[in-house]
């Protein structure tokens, strides 16, 4: 996950916290994701790059290379799993242009500055017909509407969350010349309710917990 430019990233302090998640009351919500993944996985062109890695939960899962990420903690957490790791930014150049088949953003663009300077970077960073690839919580989701929730009851990690709208998602891809390839909707349990593994579906679900968009660049 990335942070906003002008704040410390809560997993500095809680690094250990978050990751310990995805193996307690997260471990079948982070696998019913995953799977949503493998789905598209291989359609992707290499190299692979992840911004707002993290942890480096999903980029072990998932196997992808390389992770940028603001956290020093989390960083060093992720290069201990075998991700090549960067720290910065994701709306900063630290990358040369066209230089990534595929860069993933999972659960990243609502906790970013600008999740549209974001993109514009994504989109830099891509060689032609390079794919983003987003793996979001949407604003109108159930599980958008509870983590909505945490946030305003102050949450450590939702309290610096702004959550998007499918429609806004779109948008943003449009207007930096992505054009959406493939949907994928996932997590269709309630929160706290997760019990069992789910298949992923095609297209987009507005009562899915879990959503991911392929957005290509276009061959100039």
């Amino acid at each position: 996950m990335g942070f906003r430019s002008d704040e410390a990233s809560p997993f500095d302090s809680l690094a250990s916290v978050y990751d310990s998640w995805f193996e307690q009351k997260g471990k079948i919500t982070f696998a019913i994701e995953v799977e949503a993944f493998k789905v598209i996985l291989p359609s992707l062109p290499n190299p692979w790059l992840e911004i707002g890695v993290g942890s480096g939960r999903f980029a072990q899962a998932l196997g992808i290379e390389t992770g940028v990420d603001p956290s020093i903690e989390m960083l060093q957490i992720a290069g201990g799993r075998g991700v090549g790791v960067f720290a910065g930014r994701g709306e900063q150049q630290i990358f040369d242009s066209a230089s990534y088949g595929t860069v993933f953003l999972i659960v990243t663009l609502c906790f970013v500055d600008s999740a549209l300077d974001v993109l514009k970077e994504t989109y830099r960073i891509l060689a032609h017909g390079g794919k983003a690839v987003l793996g979001l919580v949407l604003k109108e989701s159930p599980w958008g509407s509870f983590y909505q929730q945490k946030k305003r009851q102050g949450h450590p990690f939702y309290e610096h969350a702004t959550f998007h709208s499918y429609n806004d998602v779109v948008k943003m891809l449009n207007k930096v010349d992505f054009s959406i390839e493939t949907v994928i909707s996932t997590l269709f349990q309630e929160p706290g309710k997760v019990t069992h593994l789910e298949a992923p579906r095609r297209g987009f679900y507005p009562d899915a917990g879990f959503t991911v968009i392929v957005a290509k660049k276009d061959i100039e």
